[in-house]
């Protein structure tokens, strides 16, 4: 695990850092959202499959259903960041970016990390090329969070030439487009994926499920009746299907974060642009304060995600091309599981922070139909729930955190820009913040609490490593930038990345002191921890507002995010 612990705090990779071919492939995600799925959002919306299936036939043409799948399988052998990129590009398109995420994703990347030769060679060139749609069936109605523990069985038929599969898989997207389903049963020796087509005999699909958003991705139940599934057909090895569905839910969990970015931007450059046009007392809603508080918050916040993901992505990219075989391989996917998790949660809640607020803005108005930002806000809301619910994925970050660090907490190493020199007013508030999350740590650790018990001590620390990761990430990217190209060409940049470490090191402090409060027991040890929490030399606290009034109207002068 030392290497990943070191990973964790490299001066990795940023958007500023993509090379034209990659500005090109985000130039066409754009360009087919823009002209080829907004003129179709309504039709797909009201349950065009023809429709549906046609954007992904154009999606395959220009080779963004197979940026991760390799050449050889008619993909373009391209990397995380590069999806996590256009994933970002399509969050601009609504339910389809939801059926197109899950497709890309989900839909494919079991057979690229799982597959045969055999299985590859089938199924992933039909599925770069959207010739055939893919799907992920996982959840059960009694198996939601706990989806390992489902209900659906398979048995070996008596010649042991195939097996047998009987259940249902609920909320299933791309249900009713789906051509193949990668599908979890119960076997003899334990969970097992299977790779199901369609046409199988006893395969069918209910009737649409009636949802609050995202109403465009088809979300049905697969019901299996005695399907014969060949024995060719096992993904991966029986009894290892959930490190399939752990593995391949990682990776979800990333893109979902890259998606939630770009419709977090969405909402960003729709609220500032009815903020300029829109009048109230003389003035454009812009130009009013509070206002431009909620401008500069959505952007801090969006900056904060997008540094994390992408630092995420460039770091498992570097894993990946160092694997030596395929155990290797799931052994890298799996030590990003809290980094995953982490953006998962981070990213979700800074889109629903921002369809919130776009809303607000436009008033009464947003509220309306007829104004898009009403449709985000509805899809948003399914982010927090869905590849996890963020409970889930916080719980999975602590219990993380807890095993790398809770026997030794000092282990949690310093970052180079913070370790060594002169310590700036940033690197001083996520020194002092990581410093907040070792004591959380210790504390917990010589404290008699069964944590899996009492799941608020490591919501708490998933909080406090969450925002210490978006802390550090922000504040790396902003360095590397004023190195490229000096301070006055980045002051925007060092504005956000002040608001944000600064705001970012009182939430961890309030959070240490709430998770210290709850499990110091001594009353003397408690109060002398929150003593020296309370004496740490932090820096000075600042006027924020002047500077989010800075980023708001930086960002109206440009009606958009600024990166």
């Amino acid at each position: 695990m030392e290497t990943a612990e070191l990973r964790w705090y490299q001066d990795g990779f940023t958007p500023e850092d993509f090379t034209e071919e990659d500005q090109l492939i985000a130039k066409t995600t754009e360009l087919f959202v823009k002209q080829d799925v907004a003129p179709k959002m309504m039709a797909i919306e009201q349950h065009d499959y023809a429709a549906g299936s046609k954007l992904f036939g154009k999606a395959g043409e220009l080779g963004l259903l197979g940026i991760e799948v390799p050449e050889q399988y008619g993909g373009l052998s391209l990397n995380k960041k590069v999806a996590g990129l256009v994933a970002e590009k399509m969050g601009f398109a609504g339910s389809f970016s939801v059926s197109f995420n899950i497709h890309a994703g989900v839909g494919t990347l079991p057979y690229v990390y799982f597959g045969t030769e055999e299985q590859k060679q089938s199924y992933l060139p039909k599925l770069a090329a959207g010739e055939w749609i893919g799907a992920y069936a996982l959840t059960e109605s009694n198996a939601g969070s706990d989806a390992l523990h489902a209900r659906t069985s398979a048995v070996l038929n008596e010649d042991g030439t195939g097996w047998i599969l009987n259940g249902e898989k609920q909320w299933i997207t791309n249900a009713q487009l789906a051509n193949v389903y990668v599908v979890f049963a119960n076997t003899s020796e334990g969970m097992t994926a299977f790779i199901v087509e369609r046409t199988y005999p006893g395969v069918s699909v209910g009737p649409e499920e009636k949802k609050m958003g995202i109403k465009g991705s088809s979300t049905a139940t697969l019901l299996l009746e005695d399907v014969h599934v060949p024995q060719a057909n096992v993904l991966g090895k029986p009894g290892q299907g959930h490190r399939v569905a752990l593995n391949i839910l990682n990776m979800a969990r990333l893109k979902l974060a890259f998606s939630n970015i770009g419709s977090a931007k969405q909402a960003l450059q729709l609220a500032v642009t009815y903020g300029k046009v829109r009048k109230q007392f003389q003035k454009s809603l812009v130009d009013f304060t509070m206002i431009q508080e909620k401008i500069a918050n959505m952007a801090v916040s969006i900056y904060g995600a997008e540094s994390a993901a992408y630092r995420t992505a460039g770091a498992l990219d570097d894993a990946l091309q160092a694997v030596n075989d395929s155990e290797d391989m799931l052994k890298k996917l799996a030590d990003f599981a809290m980094e995953c998790a982490i953006n998962k949660v981070y990213g979700s809640e800074v889109q629903d922070q921002a369809v919130d607020e776009a809303v607000q803005i436009h008033g009464g108005y947003g509220y309306m139909q007829e104004y898009e930002v009403e449709r985000l806000y509805r899809d948003a809301r399914i982010s927090r729930i869905f590849e996890g619910t963020n409970e889930i994925n916080r719980l999975t970050i602590g219990k993380i955190l807890m095993k790398k660090y809770a026997g030794s907490p000092e282990s949690l190493p310093l970052s180079p820009v913070i370790a060594g020199g002169e310590a700036g007013r940033n690197e001083r508030f996520v020194a002092f913040a990581r410093r907040l999350c070792q004591q959380s740590l210790y504390t917990i650790g010589h404290s008699a609490l069964q944590v899996d018990q009492e799941q608020e001590y490591l919501r708490l620390l998933a909080d406090i490593v969450k925002d210490l990761y978006v802390m550090e990430s922000a504040l790396l990217r902003t360095q590397k930038a004023i190195r490229t190209n000096g301070p006055g060409k980045e002051a925007i940049k060092q504005a956000v990345a002040d608001v944000l470490c600064e705001e970012g090191y009182r939430r961890v402090e309030e959070a240490a002191i709430s998770l210290v409060s709850g499990a110091e027991t001594d009353a003397q040890k408690r109060a002398e921890i929150l003593q020296q929490i309370r004496n740490l030399p932090v820096p000075l606290y600042e006027n924020l507002f002047v500077k989010k009034r800075a980023i708001a109207k930086e960002i109206t002068n440009r009606a958009r995010y600024f990166v």
